[in-house]
């Protein structure tokens, strides 16, 4: 396949660029960091964009020069991110408050939309995956920005596979888990004042017990771009936490119901 993943300089996203060159497919890396040494080490399978995905012009130019390279694109990745701003939201900096949105929710945005036309031209069924992270799925105090963005983005997601219904695509968002990344590093760096006390035991406990799988994620991934998953589409999947290798099958019975969605829940539901 030909795979663009983006935030491939570290963390997640550089693993997942190492399992899918080790597993023979091509590369494309999107990331603000200089890539130079590790295209270096898989010189024809590896190439890499240096590119900020919250500014459009240059995720733009990133795009323009892999369609100059590759025929289509079979699989899209979005794995950049960042927690941005932290702290109590009413009194956070605007701004910064701002920019960590548009890094996160804009930056999904933005290579989706550039790389619709490549997905148009996969060789097989198109596969996209999101990345969504801690708050999208309930309230996370002192991460306000990071936690919108990535509510938004499953939105995104699921809006998408709405509107892209019949055609050979999926795309998903996919929740990691609580794994070990520079994200770790940061809530621990900026301590309890900054976070709070429930962030900072969390991140404190996480670190020292090695954090979440990061192969299970991994394996999710491989799994969502592979045909054993055509059909799933418009869902957040959890790796650690959900069956997700069983759910081919049942693709056209989830895609008619709200499962695995973001949805409002009544007194009425609770009674059922």
């Amino acid at each position: 396949m030909n795979c663009v993943v983006t935030g491939s300089s570290s963390g997640i996203g550089r693993a997942l660029a190492a399992r899918l060159l080790a597993r023979g497919h091509a590369v494309w890396g999107l990331a603000r960091s200089d890539q130079a040494d590790f295209a270096a080490q898989h010189a024809g399978k590896f190439h890499a964009a240096r590119c900020d995905v919250a500014q459009w012009p240059q995720v733009e130019r990133a795009f323009a020069e892999i369609s100059a390279a590759w025929p289509g694109v079979d699989a899209l990745i979005c794995a950049a991110g960042l927690q941005g701003e932290i702290g109590r939201a009413l009194a956070a900096d605007p701004a910064r408050w701002s920019a960590t949105v548009r890094a996160n929710l804009d930056g999904t945005f933005h290579t989706l939309r550039a790389g619709d036309a490549l997905l148009g031209r996969a060789a097989r069924r198109a596969k996209v995956v999101c990345f969504s992270g801690g708050g999208a799925t309930k309230a996370r105090a002192n991460f306000s920005a990071y936690g919108v963005a990535k509510t938004a983005l499953v939105r995104l997601v699921e809006t998408i596979a709405e509107e892209e219904r019949g055609r050979a695509l999926d795309i998903n968002a996919l929740a990691p888990g609580a794994i070990n990344t520079r994200l770790t590093d940061e809530v621990l760096a900026l301590g309890p004042a900054v976070v709070g006390e429930v962030e900072f035991a969390a991140a404190k406990k996480q670190k020292q017990s090695g954090g979440g799988s990061l192969e299970k994620a991994l394996d999710c991934v491989e799994w969502l771009l592979s045909p054993e998953s055509d059909g799933l589409s418009g869902r957040l999947i959890s790796a650690p936490w959900d069956a997700w290798a069983t759910l081919g099958p049942r693709a056209t019975e989830i895609g008619a119901s709200d499962l695995y969605t973001l949805r409002r829940i009544g007194p009425e539901d609770r009674s059922k």
